[in-house]
């Protein structure tokens, strides 16, 4: 990362993994990265907060390790497992043998080799090429209990395993959370943290963003995708589409060979920007044409 000596550099890098973002996104990263803090990103779905984890991992050339959070998880599931299956046979075998030392086989049953690591621990392994990228996706989905295990271990960065003891990272991992704030995460785990909020794009960094992704696509098609899809955010929908279904839509419309946007075309691939059918009804008949015509006249030069 000593190459990384400006906020401009950070946004350079990750420009050249396809991941375009602003200033404030890119000096939150910097910062993130220049003091060793965690990022706490929140934002609707789809408007790229996992994808930063990415394009970090890859341009620092870090190894990605995701823990993806979900209702129940607990702190066993997140740091590690002893393998039974693989126990319960090295038991057989040495009652197969005879003479079984029960102390010295509960000993040798809880060693290293029995031990599955999950994301957590693996965070606190040495790693080829240094501290990998740690991305805890989706916290909200988590609940309080997980949460508070969550502040110790990124505050000293380790974890204890009883029988092995506790293992402390040699080096700090990149840690990115994310959040869809589905609910409140405690203020105790954001005040470790650096804060940003990723909104959806305006206009002109949606383009960079489509060209970044799907540079194949032409300009006139990637001005009438951002404005269609940037005219329906306005709209009262259960499930507003993200920068993820706008790259999904125009890669559609290219497998199509689509030049330009059109009311049948619309009707036919709704299903790459909206994922609730009452969304989707909302946009039958009439509807579609006019937030087309709509968006269309907001490309007409003035």
């Amino acid at each position: 990362m000593t190459d990384l000596t400006s906020i401009d550099d950070v946004q350079a890098m990750l420009a050249r993994e396809g991941y375009v973002c602003g200033r404030g996104l890119g000096t939150v990263v910097y910062l993130g990265l220049r003091l060793g803090r965690p990022l706490f990103l929140e934002g609707e779905a789809g408007v790229g907060k996992t994808e930063i984890a990415k394009a970090l991992a890859a341009g620092l050339g870090r190894r990605l390790i995701r823990l993806q959070c979900y209702e129940g998880l607990d702190a066993s599931s997140a740091v590690y497992e002893w393998n039974f299956a693989e126990q319960m046979i090295a038991i057989r075998a040495a009652e197969a043998t005879g003479g079984v030392d029960r102390d010295r086989l509960t000993d040798e049953l809880f060693t290293e080799e029995f031990l599955i690591e999950r994301p957590l621990l693996q965070a606190m392994r040495p790693q080829e090429g240094g501290a990998p990228v740690l991305l805890i996706d989706e916290l909200d989905r988590t609940d309080a209990p997980f949460e508070a295990f969550l502040l110790e271990a990124l505050s000293d960065f380790q974890v204890t395993i009883p029988e092995l003891g506790t293992i402390a990272a040699p080096e700090p991992p990149i840690v990115v959370l994310t959040s869809n704030r589905t609910r409140e995460v405690h203020d105790a785990l954001k005040r470790r943290c650096l804060y940003h909020w990723v909104d959806y794009p305006s206009f002109d960094r949606e383009i960079e963003i489509l060209q970044a992704r799907a540079p194949e696509a032409a300009e006139t098609l990637s001005r009438e995708v951002v404005a269609f899809v940037q005219k329906l955010r306005t709209e009262d929908l259960f499930k507003k589409p993200g920068v993820a279904e706008t790259i999904d839509w125009a890669k559609c419309l290219l497998a199509l060979d689509v030049i330009s946007l059109s009311p049948e075309v619309i009707a036919d691939t709704l299903g790459a920007i909206l994922k609730y059918q009452d969304d989707i009804q909302k946009l039958q008949g009439s509807e579609a044409k006019r937030l087309l015509d709509e968006a269309k006249a907001g490309l007409e030069p003035a």
